[in-house]
């Protein structure tokens, strides 16, 4: 029989039958992803093939072939990675420019992440009803730097329910992955869609950082054919397994001008003639963009992300 998984807990699975119906699974024997080394071997998203015992519980014994998926560095030391989850259609960044502020060096990372693993990225911008003069001149900025790198900025306010229905017709008939920080309000968002889903929400913590309220990722159906993906809160994302020589490739902006650039394997940093470089210094690439790809790419990857 065949599902697909919509909750991973650790050592148990839900997996959802064509025909809707939820089925609790767990792994057959020592079951491991060949050539993928993390500490979850099924993940959300994952397209199983699974057998019933005669207590009615299912056992995972074949997973099918991934189009695409999206890790963190797993918080365990003996594992590399750790898969949010696959097979993917869009993943949404969910970000705030206040109550929290989303550092852009976090969007960066995301985006990287989705463009290494050929998933298409946008931005949802939330709670655009508390901005202020300031904030708003900082929500038209992150609109000028994402926008003009092909990603699709969506301003909203869950709270007073702007741009929500736009968001749905983005969502509708696709497998949509919904990331962010916590407290951006991505729980909120969910209960929205579907006030049905009764999802645990936080206030923000007393360091404007966001309360933790998922711990696994799981995903949620909407009708025709809608399923969203909801992950725990993250704080950041590794690009550790990724050739520094192929970094630059993962900003849509740098990967268009490259060619250009004097020397074929040009790192963008200080060679002469780069066609990079110089689009940074005539503002046609965002020079925050530039200076998070200096610091993925001088950053050490071996700290933990989670």
């Amino acid at each position: 029989m065949e599902g697909i998984v919509t909750k991973s807990t650790g050592s148990w699975f839900t997996v959802r039958k064509p025909d809707g119906e939820k089925i609790e699974c767990k792994i057959k024997g020592a079951f491991r992803l060949k050539g993928i080394e993390s500490s979850n071997p099924v993940a959300v998203g994952d397209r199983v093939d699974y057998e019933l015992e005669e207590d009615g519980v299912g056992v995972i014994f074949n997973i099918h072939e991934r189009t695409n998926y999206i890790i963190r560095r797993a918080t365990k030391l003996s594992a590399r990675s750790h898969i949010i989850a696959s097979n993917i259609d869009c993943a949404y960044l969910m970000i705030t420019v206040t109550s929290p502020t989303t550092p852009l060096l976090f969007i960066d990372r995301f985006l990287v992440t989705a463009e290494a693993y050929h998933i298409p990225a946008e931005i949802l911008i939330n709670k655009i009803d508390l901005l202020g003069k300031k904030q708003k001149q900082e929500l038209d900025k992150v609109i000028t730097i994402y926008e003009p790198a092909g990603y699709k900025c969506h301003p909203m306010s869950v709270l007073n329910n702007i741009g929500i229905d736009k968001v749905i017709k983005q969502l509708t008939g696709k497998v949509n992955l919904i990331a962010g920080n916590s407290g951006v309000g991505k729980s909120s968002l969910l209960n929205k869609l579907d006030p049905d889903w009764n999802l645990k929400t936080a206030g923000m913590s007393s360091r404007d950082t966001g309360k933790h309220t998922t711990t696994f990722a799981e995903m949620y159906e909407l009708k025709n054919e809608t399923f969203v993906i909801d992950t725990p809160g993250l704080k950041s994302f590794g690009t550790y397994d990724l050739e520094k020589e192929d970094l630059s490739h993962r900003f849509p902006e740098m990967r268009l001008r490259m060619d250009a650039c004097h020397f074929s394997n040009c790192l963008h940093i200080n060679e002469p003639r780069c066609a990079v470089i110089n689009a940074v210094e005539n503002k046609e690439i965002a020079e925050s963009r530039y200076k998070n790809y200096l610091n993925i790419y001088n950053s050490d990857e071996t700290e933990n992300y989670r």
